[in-house]
């Protein structure tokens, strides 16, 4: 599982990288750190319609599950993406913040189990 996130990660910076090609051609600057989270923020809100969507509350043009699968994984993009700014190894931080959890909640079913 760490090994598939990793893998993804540095897939999201390859990404990356023909982005800001583009954006210096465009802007003669990359997206600050600011602009990535607006971009990413917008795909969220996005995310969130597209839930709407698919429960049946809210109309949308087109195929729901595949404007979802896209934006989920454009989300996960962004999240790497950020990440891999801000100099943070999502895959550690990921595997890490899991068995946190995990522990956590083992814990709390045991507790309850009695």
């Amino acid at each position: 599982m760490h090994v598939g996130v990793e893998t993804a990660a540095n897939r999201a910076r390859e990404i990356r990288d023909l982005y800001e090609i583009l954006e210096r051609r465009i802007n003669g600057k990359v997206w600050s750190l600011h602009e990535l989270m607006l971009g990413f923020t917008n795909d969220v809100g996005t995310v969130g319609r597209l839930i709407l969507a698919n429960d049946g509350t809210w109309d949308i043009d087109g195929d729901v599950t595949a404007q979802l699968e896209h934006k989920l994984a454009e989300s996960m993009w962004w999240v790497m993406t950020i990440a891999d700014r801000l100099g943070i190894d999502i895959a550690d931080a990921y595997a890490t913040t899991m068995d946190d959890i995990a522990d956590g909640l083992g814990g709390a079913v045991d507790s309850s189990a009695n």
